[in-house]
């Protein structure tokens, strides 16, 4: 089936009528959503479209519910991103202008990109008018805002101005992640800067100062506290070190800590070099302990990490204890070293920390536990995270020491702390995992000696944000319980960069632009603003102070033409839901939240928080520029546009990654391919008179899914509304087709699978005959008087009797002709009753149930003893509704031609009460017992 006509037909139509526009409506409930706006990183592929999905849908559903809804969007553009597609472009780098054309760019647009900004501009209207308003997004399209735009520029601007205001913009010294060509990049989960290494973590080593001779030997290490148990140095001795004069000292390090260090020390020079092979068997001065230790050929010390010199721990540090034990069984290696082989042997670990559940040697311990035989074993990495963790959290120092009795956690700072004082060390920062910008270049880290801060640590702040956030609706329930612990964490951020970079400068010191994520908190607020600025109803000269204070502050008297922007505001205003992509757990809805308690008043501040995951490649998460996943348009051709909407919101709970598989989304467009079959069936009139059980059905399937939906259940809904109904839809098929049944359900039923499919939603809507948009519809009230629930337990009383015969005949390998159905003996009926009124008041306890049991039932005491039990740890054993002995029997009755033509057989329905067959002890209320003769 070809979708495309039907997407666009009724796309156009949306566009046309101006369904999206949105404008106080104070006769209605407002609610106010975005998703986290995208940057300005490549094409968009499938995994985004999940989240931006879920926005439109659940605003569909809350404009069904009658809310007046606002849904803008806006793309995010800050940052180097844009400038180092242009410089691709311009130097006509054969992968970018390949990737470019394979999504869709042309060469007119290729010649159009001729500055960042340009760049911008192009993916700004490839996002807007090929993927969202292609997706059927009920977007407000008057909104539209970008981070690069002046206007939004003056927003922020104020936006800082009132941070500083409050104390909370500082400057102090700062080691950043820098580019070398690009300057500072924020190094986070959302990988805004960055091609690689989001999830890379800042490191602080200290930097231990060897005595040899006139120069230093310099040992990084992240456990400084561990200082006393030092044995030997580790050096490779197949690499060449250089010699760097810092201040007055020569220091000895790898090349790679060289380059690094000049990032993070003034005046650092190469002043010479020194073969790796030329220092073993040397002896340095240890740092801490005043002993010589000897150095060690090992090949597992790494140049590029930390200063490619280690110092040896062997008692705590797996990696050193199983390369001390290699080296002492090598004598070919130390005799080529020169190093008597006794002096190595003769080594001793020295006891340092006490850790609960380990000896004095942890290290030896584990390896000895694990099985690990050299310091090739790739288990020796888990070996040493679980020792260094065990040991960090829960260990104490011990031995000879100033730090004896201490925690390591307390004794790690003050043995750093004393050895810088004592001039014995020194600090240098690294990233724990290769970090590469956009542009292509490695991440290091660089000192900023007077960089500006967001004062996130303020204490009223984080607490005021704190006690917020209990009020907030945040999903998933683990992130809402997580949450106050990320603001505890989250400490001063970096706002401001040096630099050629897009976005807005800093209103202090405008050699500085403020970096992506600090511009990006108040955000939802200037969707008010931009509809005005785009309709040229305000102009962005008059986006002063004064103006900012007015409309969202309340403060001044505010001019004529600014007061329609103040109403907005406290109308829309505060936002409900913010959704984003699980990165922003930590990165975007943090300072979100806490500029938001920082700035306006607390009526304003934030409802919600929906935070999705992922849709994956089979490598992981699948990026923008790197490709890995199919690009929206040629999708939208192969799947449709509501099967990929269907998929999105049914396949998985939100809260959980996807593995993107293409034969999976099909199934999602068959599925929508089978409702335009079906629609055509349920109008074909046939011998059924009007149904009074399917639409009992819808209406009791309506209820579930709204409460599901109410709880932005949408995969519960989906469940509910299509593939279970579907299911009654057919079975109604069957019973035979009611013109005017049909037309009832299927009024109803359009207008609940509009949020999820509107496109077909729409067309059907049209030809059933209507002339509005369904998706302007309202959503079905519940009409309670419909709900028949001890009709609809009575098809399904049929339909499980069927079920039944047809196992038994499967089992007894005979077709019958006399079959007999024994309906449950009443005193079951009303026990069970019992039972369901006290499991549903949160009684379990088999006693407590056995003492409610009427005096007129105990006589049946010995059976209800054998089933209450199995009622208790299984209670869906207990039927939905509970009709009655005569009910049951009644409706059979009615039901046995039908029963006797499906069976070809005589049936006969029996009160279990009244025989003495075997068969008729097995029956039970909506379980009837059978016997086929």
């Amino acid at each position: 089936m070809d979708f495309e006509p039907i997407e666009k037909k009724w796309q156009e139509r949306w566009e046309k009528e101006g369904v999206y526009k949105t404008s106080i409506d104070k006769s209605k409930p407002k609610f106010f959503m975005i998703f986290a706006y995208p940057g300005v990183s490549g094409f968009l592929h499938v995994g985004h479209m999940r989240g931006y999905t879920y926005t439109d849908v659940i605003t569909r559903y809350k404009r069904m519910r009658g809310y007046n809804v606002l849904f803008p969007v806006g793309v995010h553009a800050s940052g180097n991103i844009a400038i180092a597609f242009y410089q691709k472009v311009k130097n006509k780098d054969p992968k970018w202008i390949e990737y470019l054309k394979e999504n869709g760019a042309t060469d007119e647009d290729l010649n159009k990109m001729t500055s960042p900004e340009a760049v911008v501009d192009y993916f700004v209207n490839v996002y807007v008018n090929e993927y969202w308003k292609k997706f059927g997004f009920l977007a407000d399209w008057e909104r539209f805002t970008c981070t690069i735009y002046p206007e939004y520029n003056k927003f922020i601007q104020w936006q800082f101005r009132k941070l500083k205001e409050k104390g909370l913009i500082v400057q102090k010294p700062y080691y950043a992640t820098f580019c070398p060509k690009c300057g500072p990049v924020a190094v986070d989960p959302s990988q805004t800067d960055i091609s690689k290494g989001g999830n890379a973590e800042k490191q602080e080593f200290t930097l231990l100062k060897f005595k040899m001779g006139d120069v230093y030997l310099i040992a990084a290490t992240l456990r400084p506290e561990t200082v006393y148990g030092q044995t030997n140095m580790w050096v490779r001795p197949d690499i060449t070190y250089v010699k760097i004069k810092v201040g007055d000292e020569i220091w000895v390090v790898s090349r790679e800590a060289a380059e690094k260090l000049k990032y993070q020390k003034e005046g650092i020079e190469i002043v010479g070099e020194v073969k790796g092979e030329e220092l073993i068997g040397k002896k340095a001065l240890a740092p801490g302990v005043n002993r010589e230790i000897i150095i060690l050929p090992s090949s597992f010390v790494d140049p590029n990490f930390g200063t490619g010199i280690v110092t040896s721990v062997p008692s705590d540090a797996p990696y050193d204890y199983i390369a001390l034990e290699d080296l002492k069984k090598d004598e070919e290696t130390l005799r080529k070293y020169g190093i008597d082989p006794e002096e190595v042997r003769s080594i001793q670990l020295i006891p340092i920390i006490e850790t609960p559940g380990w000896g004095k040697f942890p290290a030896k311990e584990i390896v000895e536990k694990m099985g690990i035989k050299n310091q090739n074993d790739p288990k020796l990495k888990e070996a040493t995270q679980v020792i260094y963790k065990e040991g960090f959290h829960k260990g104490k120092m011990i031995g000879d020491t100033p730090y004896s009795g201490m925690s390591v956690e307390e004794a790690k700072e003050k043995v750093k702390q004393d050895l810088i004082n004592q001039g014995l060390a020194d600090i240098m920062y690294e990233l724990s995992e290769e970090v590469i910008c956009r542009c292509g270049e490695r991440v290091v880290i660089k000192l900023i000696p007077d960089a500006w801060f967001i004062k996130y640590s303020d204490e009223e702040l984080t607490k005021k944000s704190k006690e917020h956030a209990k009020t907030m609706l945040i999903l998933p329930e683990t992130f809402y319980n997580n949450f106050p612990n990320i603001l505890d964490w989250f400490q001063d951020r970096a706002c401001a960069r040096l630099g050629n970079w897009l976005g807005t400068k800093l209103p202090f010191d405008e050699r500085w632009v403020i970096e992506p994520i600090s511009d990006s908190t108040l955000y939802p607020a200037f969707y008010i603003v931009s509809k005005y600025v785009n309709l040229g109803k305000i102009k962005v000269e008059d986006l002063t102070d004064e103006f900012f204070d007015y409309v969202f502050l309340g403060k001044g008297e505010g001019k004529e033409e600014w007061k329609p922007i103040r109403e907005e505001f406290d109308y829309w205003y505060p936002l409900d839901i913010n959704l984003g992509g699980k990165e922003h757990q930590t990165v975007h809805f943090p300072v979100f939240v806490m500029n938001h308690v920082a700035i306006l008043p607390k009526d304003k501040w934030p409802k919600g928080i929906i935070a999705h995951w992922y849709i994956t490649g089979k490598g992981g998460k699948i990026s923008k520029s790197k490709g890995g996943a199919e690009p929206i348009p040629g999708a939208t051709k192969k799947y449709s546009v509501d099967g990929m909407r269907l998929y999105y919101c049914h396949v998985a709970s939100p809260f959980v990654d996807v593995e993107w598989d293409p034969d999976t989304v099909l199934k999602y467009k068959s599925q929508v391919e089978k409702l335009f079959t079906l629609f055509e069936t349920l109008l074909k009139e046939t011998s059924g008179k009007e149904n009074k059980w399917i639409v009992s059905r819808f209406y009791s399937k309506l209820k579930q899914a709204t409460e599901a939906m109410d709880r932005y259940d949408m995969r519960k809904t989906i469940d509910i509304l299509l593939f279970e109904f579907m299911k009654d839809l057919n079975k109604y098929i069957k019973q035979g087709v009611n013109l005017k049944t049909s037309k009832e359900i299927l009024n109803l039923w359009l207008r609940t699978l509009a949020p999820f499919i509107p496109h077909t939603a729409e067309e059907l809507w049209e030809r059933l005959g209507n002339n509005s948009f369904v998706s302007l519809e309202s959503w079905p009230e519940v009409d309670e008087s419909k709900i028949d629930p001890e009709l609809e337990a009575s098809v399904e009383l049929i339909d499980r009797v069927k079920d039944d015969i047809r196992e038994v005949i499967k089992l007894v390998g005979k077709q019958p002709s006399k079959i007999k159905i024994f309906v449950s003996p009443q005193w079951k009926y009303e026990f069970l009753s019992i039972v369901k009124d006290e499991i549903k008041n949160g009684n379990r306890d088999f006693k407590s149930i056995i003492s409610k049991i009427p005096q007129e039932l105990k006589p049946h005491m010995p059976e209800i003893t054998k089933i209450l039990p199995k009622l208790i740890k299984d209670e869906s054993k207990i039927p939905t509704t509970i009709l009655s002995e005569d009910k049951e029997y009644n409706f059979l009755t009615e039901n046995k031609a039908i029963l006797s033509k499906e069976f070809n057989a005589e049936i006969e329905i029996v009160k279990a009460s009244a025989s003495s067959e075997p068969k008729a002890k097995q029956a039970f209320p909506s379980k009837p017992g059978i016997l086929i003769e």
